[in-house]
């Protein structure tokens, strides 16, 4: 987390261009995995991060925040780390140290190297290629921690200038520590101070992902002011999960100088799509975003709004998280069903499908607790199609409340979805799917659905 990008999000997400969709199987490796665009942990379970980031170069003596985050119900803590260039370098023994703190309190480890933050425009700031000389440096440190230990090369590693080598220089990177030997899983962070308002990650990512030998690469979204409307957040995490290509959230706030980033719809989207996220940061920011503190002091009893909002609200730390099963926690990703009411016999059938001009569409109830319900549609084309509009009217007093993957409106009872640009445009027989979450009360029946193409 660093600075604003001048550029209105609206106009730049007018730089559309198409991700491709592809599955992957997992590498074979002693850890982490990625395997059809989701992450899983050593014993082959799906793991969705649900964390906070701690500042450990600044504030080496507070070791005590490990166990503080994990009291929180985190499963991840991202852990800032220093190469050298801009602050005093990590030694392997304090890596090492480091990573003991994470295991003894269950939590899996995302090491990243700060300095590399805003190179190009940050004066002093590290390469990625000197971020991977760090590695290896220390990689006595992590060799055999595959288990608990995630790798994220370099935080925000381009600013808003001469970010256009982050794709080549991404690849090198991650091509630079397989060969040295680290089969850790890898994760990336976006250019243009970690937010890629250019969409230079999004459109390179499939490029990069390919160019890792073991296809273990995650991608990191950093969602600050760039990301102020659900819309924008939806639309990007969405590409993503329909290109299937591993994303996380891997910094946010609920406020920034750049703006007012949309922490409900992030959280819930992330949710609803089984994306990790972990929030910035434990404590101890300063230059002016003291707000984004999510304890005050260093002190776990002194919960900022912020910390409030991240660890107790709705899709927060405590009601999503599941420990990973390395540390026989769960075995499976949350979903909405995990940590609220069980879902009502009957709920999940899908609506029969319906259509008319070339396209049916079937929706299912996936998830329902007290209140709120996860619902997905799915779009089959009986011909080559252009675009499609999914209608249905609620019978009984429902609302949809965030949707990605669709623009969905509503007028009293009746909802209309249409496609997004990146899939509208279906082959015969070919199908493509979105989603939502909405409210209910009393009962919440599947309603019939009508497709129409064009």
């Amino acid at each position: 987390m660093r600075k604003r990008l001048g550029v209105a999000a609206a106009t730049l997400l007018a730089l559309i261009v198409s991700m491709v969709v592809f599955t992957v199987p997992a590498h074979a490796a002693a850890g982490f995995t990625v395997s059809g665009g989701r992450l899983l942990d050593a014993n082959g379970n799906a793991f969705v991060m649900r964390g906070i980031n701690h500042a450990h170069t600044w504030y080496p003596s507070q070791t005590g925040s490990f166990a503080d985050i994990k009291a929180t119900g985190a499963n991840t803590v991202r852990v800032v780390l220093a190469s050298g260039q801009r602050w005093t370098k990590n030694e392997a023994g304090d890596v090492a140290n480091v990573i003991s703190l994470c295991k003894a309190n269950r939590l899996i480890c995302v090491l990243e190297v700060h300095d590399t933050t805003g190179y190009g425009e940050q004066a002093g700031a590290a390469t990625l290629a000197q971020a991977v000389d760090y590695w290896i440096s220390v990689q006595s440190a992590l060799t055999g921690q595959e288990r608990y230990v995630i790798l994220n090369i370099g935080n925000e590693p381009y600013g808003n200038q001469n970010y256009q080598g982050w794709a080549t220089d991404t690849a090198t990177a991650i091509q630079r520590l397989r060969t040295a030997g680290f089969d850790h899983t890898i994760m990336v962070d976006a250019p243009n101070w970690g937010q890629d308002w250019t969409f230079t990650m999004r459109d390179n990512a499939a490029t990069v992902f390919n160019a890792d030998p073991d296809r273990n690469t995650v991608f990191s979204i950093h969602m600050y002011g760039v990301f102020d409307t659900a819309a924008e957040i939806t639309d990007y995490l969405g590409r993503f999960v329909s290109a299937g290509l591993p994303i996380v959230v891997g910094e946010f706030g609920d406020m920034h100088s750049d703006g007012d980033p949309d922490e409900d719809a992030i959280m819930a989207t992330a949710q609803a799509q089984r994306i990790g996220y972990l929030g910035w940061s434990w404590s101890g920011n300063g230059s002016g975003v003291e707000y984004l503190d999510i304890v005050q002091n260093f002190n776990p009893a002194g919960l900022s709004s912020w910390g409030q909002r991240l660890i107790n609200g709705a899709n927060g730390i405590r009601a999503t998280s599941v420990e990973a099963s390395v540390y026989g926690g769960g075995t499976g990703s949350p979903t909405p069903t995990r940590t609220t009411s069980p879902t009502p016999t009957g709920s999940p059938t899908p609506s029969p499908t319906g259509g008319t001009g070339g396209c049916t569409a079937a929706y299912t109830v996936s998830g329902q607790w007290n209140g709120g319900f996860q619902g997905d549609v799915r779009v089959t084309a009986g011909r080559a199609i252009n675009g499609w509009t999914v209608t249905w009217t609620f019978g009984s007093g429902q609302a949809v409340s965030n949707a990605w993957n669709a623009t969905v409106t509503s007028s009293g009872s009746a909802v209309t979805a249409r496609n997004v640009s990146h899939n509208g445009k279906l082959a015969a027989g070919g199908t493509t799917s979105f989603g939502f979450l909405g409210s209910w009360t009393g009962t919440n029946p599947v309603p019939a659905v009508t497709c129409t193409a064009s």
